[in-house]
């Protein structure tokens, strides 16, 4: 199962994303147990406003069936923001080992 967290806007309007292959992790577990936790199904909806020169931030989990929260930057708190540092840090650290 693919984990993948999209960052867009900001100043530069600039997409940048992160991928984990939670299958290949040696705690898939732990990663399942989060993700089961995240508030899927109470992210903002549309009238929550997109702030000008903020990020939007874009999470999907391959799960059956498939997750997908979009949120903007002042809405990546607790749960999110845990989810979000981890696929950046855990992405970053493969594509250092990576050959």
């Amino acid at each position: 199962m693919k984990v993948t967290v999209s960052r867009s806007g900001g100043f530069a309007g600039l997409t940048r994303t992160w991928s984990v292959d939670v299958d290949a992790e040696p705690d898939t577990e732990s990663w399942l147990v989060q993700l089961d936790g995240l508030p899927w199904g109470q992210t903002p909806s549309g009238g929550q406003m997109v702030q000008p020169d903020r990020f939007v931030w874009v999470i999907t989990a391959d799960t059956r069936p498939s997750r997908k929260a979009k949120l903007p930057e002042q809405q990546v708190t607790g749960p999110w923001r845990e989810l979000v540092d981890r696929v950046r840090t855990t992405s970053d650290a493969e594509a250092r080992t990576s050959p």
